[in-house]
């Protein structure tokens, strides 16, 4: 179907998905992080026991997701949505309100659960259940919502936040929240009934056949990739959580730091497209292995960075793995262990990376309250990735010949 045509026939679906992904950015990292000054200015807090407040509030999102999530399978969108989004609502105000520290991984909790969670759960799954035949096209489509969340809100809260209070923007950012309800009830008057998944056409993977969990678990090329899952999620999330104190480390104002922001996700998105072009016609065993060398020169860049082009540069090939992470990674798991048990796989790597993205801002800030400042760990996160980099290729190069095909 020309996209057009598919656009017209679509829109009121692939609106509410855009409109819940861009709504989960109240509990994105990239959101919540802008704030992590004025945050640990008013509860006089270190840059390691934020980042370990962080880390404690996302784990226990994490753990409660493996439970909720599966209320999408039971609950209509308009009505589970707009439970969530008023819950969402409740945390922002929760940010705003809390008068004491200890109550902010509590926050934090309510803040991921409701936001990076549940609402954009909820839109993958819709858009998952909705297209069948179009379901690539339609998850690619829903997504934007995270990158005009990721590109626009971080500029126009960080300018905001020259005039206004911190607190009077979580309030702000709870009123949007709630908007979205009647906007989510109107594009789904006419909700689409979910549909089962497709029995046909499923493919195999290594020796023909399809993985379970369990036997994917005991082969050695998962252990192989959890490096390369962990690597992203975990310093991507500590390099946007940081971000304030990157800012003051490289002597630039805030502000000056999330106007680059925009570029970093135009050329996520265009990474993301020419990946699923490259994808379709070289496979996963060629690319995935060269997947995560651009993080290797954009956090040396980001250590050594004296100046704007030096960073922009960083962000331009942390853009490169950021879009390519989106399409591999879930085509690698379909096409090396077959589609019989692909939710329950891709079910564990996600649990591996919601885990990084847990561990990275508390990790990092340790480091910075020990005296290992963020430019050196930068570095080390550089050669992080050159190992990731170099376990994938080996796992790779060792699991290939067993795919049906291989030559």
């Amino acid at each position: 179907m020309p996209i057009l045509a598919f656009l017209r026939d679509n829109a009121p679906w692939l609106a509410a998905g855009v409109l819940l992904t861009f709504l989960s950015s109240f509990g994105q990292t990239f959101f919540i992080s802008i704030f992590a000054g004025r945050i640990m200015e008013d509860f006089g807090l270190s840059h390691g026991q934020w980042g370990g407040i962080y880390t404690l509030g996302t784990t226990a999102s994490a753990a409660l997701m493996v439970w909720a999530g599966g209320l999408t399978d039971r609950f209509r969108v308009r009505a589970l949505g707009t439970v969530i989004l008023l819950m969402l609502m409740g945390a922002c105000l929760f940010m705003a309100l809390n008068p004491v520290w200890w109550l902010l991984p509590a926050v934090v909790f309510a803040l991921r659960f409701t936001g990076q969670g549940m609402t954009s759960h909820i839109a993958v799954v819709a858009m998952s259940r909705w297209f069948i035949a179009t379901r690539g096209k339609a998850l690619s489509i829903a997504t934007l919502g995270f990158a005009g969340g990721e590109a626009l809100l971080p500029l126009i809260f960080v300018a905001l936040m020259l005039t206004w209070d911190w607190r009077a923007l979580w309030i702000l950012a709870a009123m949007i929240a709630v908007v979205g309800i009647p906007v989510l009830l109107l594009l789904l008057r006419q909700e689409r009934t979910p549909q089962s998944w497709a029995k046909s056409d499923q493919s195999l993977g290594m020796l023909s056949r399809h993985w379970t969990r369990k036997q994917t678990l005991g082969h050695f090329l998962f252990w192989f990739m959890v490096p390369a899952l962990l690597g992203p999620a975990a310093f991507n999330t500590a390099f946007f959580f940081h971000q304030v104190h990157f800012a003051e480390v490289k002597e630039i104002a805030h502000v000056e730091l999330v106007a680059m922001f925009p570029l970093y996700t135009g050329v996520s998105i265009g990474s993301m497209v020419l990946s699923g072009w490259a994808l379709d016609r070289l496979g996963t065993a060629r690319l995935i292995p060269y997947m995560q060398l651009p993080m290797v020169i954009a956090f040396v860049l980001f250590s050594i960075a004296n100046g704007p082009i030096t960073t922009l540069l960083g962000f331009v090939f942390l853009g490169i793995t950021t879009g390519a992470n989106t399409t591999l990674p879930n085509a690698f798991w379909a096409e090396f262990y077959g589609t019989g048990h692909i939710g329950s796989i891709k079910a564990m790597a996600a649990a591996i990376m919601v885990f990084g993205s847990a561990i990275g801002p508390g990790l990092t800030g340790l480091g910075i309250d020990l005296g290992l400042g963020i430019e050196s760990q930068y570095l080390l996160v550089a050669v992080y990735f050159v190992f990731t980099s170099v376990m994938m290729g080996i796992g790779i190069t060792r699991a290939r010949p067993s795919l049906s095909g291989a030559t």
